[in-house]
C-alpha cells in the first residue's frame, strides 16, 4: 500500500513552537513499522513557521502576525525541521526527501505532473518524502493554509490507498468533550454531512492552523478519490500501522464513496479557489443536477463578483445554495451582459457555454 501520513504543528512542537524531537521520533518509529511490514510512506509535515519562530527569538507572545515576516520565518524553520526528520529517519536507515508544494503546482498541469513524477520517483528509489506547503513563497491569496488539504491532494497525486491526519484528538467526537463529557468517538462515516461538518467545529490550536473542521474536509476530498481516510490521534501506540491494517477503535474512518472524482474534476473542486458565483434558475439547476448538462446562458439569473475566462465559479440556486463549481467559459462581465438570454440570441462570437459539463462538479 501507498500510505501519507500528515502530523500538524501542534503535535510536533512544544508550548513554545520549540520542535518537540519526542513526537517526531514516534511518527518515524511508526514510519518504519510500516515500511517493514512493506508499504510505501509520504509524510506531511506542518511546523516550519512554529519551529523557526524560537531560532530567531520570535517565540510565545512576541509571534509576530504580519504575512511578510511570517514566510521569512518559515524559510528559517524549514531547515530547522527537516534536520530533525533528516537525522531521525537515519537512526531507522531510512533516506527522506525534503518536497514543498505550492497549490500552483495543483492548479497548473504541468507542474501538477511534475509533483507527481518527483514523489512517484522518490517512493521508487526507496526514501520517505518529506512534504511540506512552500511557505516561505507561497501567494497569501493562493494557499492551502493548512496541511490536511494539501495531505489530502497528495494522497491523490500519488494514487496513495490511506490517507492518516494524525491530531490532537482521539478522532472526530459527536460533541465537544469540553463541555459534554458523553461526547464518544464516531469510529466510521461512510459519507460526510453537513451535520459531520458542524460536530467538526472550528479552528485548533494558537501554533496550529486546522483544527478538526480541516481534518473533516481533508477527508472529504480523500473520499470522493477513492481513498480511505482515518482521522486519529499522533499519540497512540502503533496508530499509523493500526490505521493501515483497518483495526477498529483506531480513530474515526472515513470511507471512499463508489464513485470517485477523476484528476481534473477534483483539481475544480478542490484545488483551485472560487473567484465569484453564477446563480441559476430552477430549470438549469435541474439540467445540470440531473441531466449532465452544461450550463447555458439562458439559466443564469444573477453573477456575483468579479472573473476572468477560466476562472473557477460556485454555481447557485435561486434559494442561494451552492449545488456544484465549474470553470467558467466567459468573463463576468460578458456573463452579465449575456444571461437569461436564449443561444440564438447570443451576439456572434459568444460561446453557447457558460460552464461545460465536462469542467463543471456536483458538490454533495
Amino acid at each position: 500500500m501507498i500510505v501519507v501520513v500528515k502530523i500538524g504543528t501542534s503535535s510536533i512542537t512544544d508550548e513554545q513552537g520549540e520542535i518537540a524531537r519526542h513526537a517526531i521520533e514516534k511518527l518515524c518509529a511508526e514510519v518504519a513499522l510500516a515500511r517493514s511490514a512493506g508499504h510505501q510512506v509520504v509524510i506531511v509535515t506542518s511546523g516550519a513557521i512554529a519551529a523557526g519562530l524560537p531560532a530567531l527569538g520570535m517565540g510565545g507572545r512576541l509571534r509576530p502576525r504580519d504575512a511578510r515576516t511570517l514566510q521569512a520565518v518559515s524559510a528559517v524553520g524549514q531547515s530547522h525541521l527537516m534536520r530533525v526528520y533528516d537525522d531521525v529517519l537515519a537512526s531507522h536507515d531510512i533516506v527522506g526527501g525534503q518536497v514543498l508544494i505550492a497549490p500552483l503546482d495543483f492548479m497548473i498541469r504541468q507542474q501538477y505532473l511534475h509533483a507527481r513524477s518527483t514523489l512517484t520517483r522518490l517512493l521508487e528509489l526507496g526514501a520517505v518524502p518529506v512534504v511540506n506547503e512552500n511557505d516561505a513563497i507561497a501567494d497569501d491569496e493562493i494557499r492551502f493554509g493548512d496541511n490536511d488539504r494539501l495531505a489530502a491532494l497528495v494522497a491523490h497525486l500519488v494514487e496513495a490507498d490511506v490517507l492518516v491526519l494524525l491530531t490532537d484528538a482521539p478522532g472526530l467526537l459527536t460533541a465537544d468533550p469540553r463541555l459534554d463529557e458523553s461526547a464518544s468517538l464516531i469510529e466510521e462515516i461512510l459519507e460526510i454531512d453537513a451535520e459531520m461538518e458542524r460536530m467538526a467545529g472550528g479552528a485548533g490550536t494558537v501554533r496550529g492552523s486546522g483544527g478538526m473542521a480541516s481534518k473533516v474536509a481533508a477527508a472529504k476530498i480523500a473520499a470522493w478519490t477513492g481513498v480511505r481516510a482515518v482521522i486519529a490521534s499522533a499519540t497512540r501506540d502503533r496508530v499509523l500501522i493500526d490505521a493501515v491494517d483497518g483495526r477498529a477503535g483506531v480513530g474515526t474512518v472515513v470511507q471512499p464513496r463508489p464513485v470517485k472524482l477523476g484528476a481534473r474534476k477534483l483539481w475544480i473542486a478542490f484545488a483551485v479557489g472560487s473567484s465569484g458565483t453564477v446563480v441559476v434558475d430552477d430549470g438549469a439547476r435541474t439540467a445540470l443536477m440531473d441531466h449532465n448538462r452544461s450550463l447555458l446562458p439562458a439559466g443564469v439569473i444573477e453573477v456575483r463578483g468579479s472573473f476572468t475566462e477560466d476562472s473557477a465559479v460556485e454555481v447557485a440556486g435561486p434559494d442561494g445554495k451552492v449545488f456544484a463549481k465549474g470553470l467558467s467559459r466567459l468573463s463576468s462581465s460578458v456573463l452579465a451582459d449575456v444571461m437569461g438570454r436564449r443561444t440564438g440570441d447570443l451576439p456572434a462570437g459568444v460561446t453557447h457555454e457558460v460552464v461545460h459539463r465536462d469542467d463543471l462538479v456536483m458538490l454533495p
